[in-house]
């Protein structure tokens, strides 16, 4: 018969993994649908730059109707209130959607080979673009499959 110890340790270990692969996101855990683009250049001296756009496929539906969230973010501001609005988007999902979707196209174009430095990012409700720079740089290969396209 197998020691406690031996038991416990197996259960905790397979219980870990578990965990561990319930916590990777997938394209599939997100609701809302996107429409996405990413556009190549590749520069005269190698360099692979790339811009990732993301957008909302349709617009989600408000819990509020529109003129009655305008009338209490007006009082809000009449009280002269400096808490964070409660009206003020929360973009953490709306993040890490964008990110997986440059990951995953990343990944499945295989353009940055080596990763990639974050040269700028700008998130918004309903719409992101994240531009970067490949750490590699271009070969023949890549400048045939991804010069001038976007």
């Amino acid at each position: 018969m197998p020691s406690p110890l031996l038991t416990t340790t197996v259960l905790l270990t397979a219980m870990l993994s578990l965990v561990g692969c319930a916590s990777k996101r997938d394209v599939d855990d997100f609701k809302v649908r996107v429409e996405d683009t990413f556009q190549t250049s590749i520069k005269g001296d190698g360099i692979k730059l790339f811009t990732y756009k993301v957008k909302y496929a349709e617009l989600p539906t408000l819990e509020q109707p529109h003129m009655q969230r305008v009338r209490q973010i007006e009082k809000m501001k009449r009280s002269g209130s400096k808490k964070r609005s409660i009206y003020e988007p929360d973009l953490r999902r709306w993040t890490e959607q964008i990110e997986l979707g440059l990951e995953k196209t990343i990944t499945m174009t295989g353009y940055c080979r080596e990763g990639y430095l974050e040269l700028s990012r700008i998130i918004e409700v309903g719409r992101g673009e994240i531009r970067g720079e490949c750490n590699d740089g271009a070969t023949d290969a890549d400048i045939s499959k991804f010069a001038d396209k976007g």
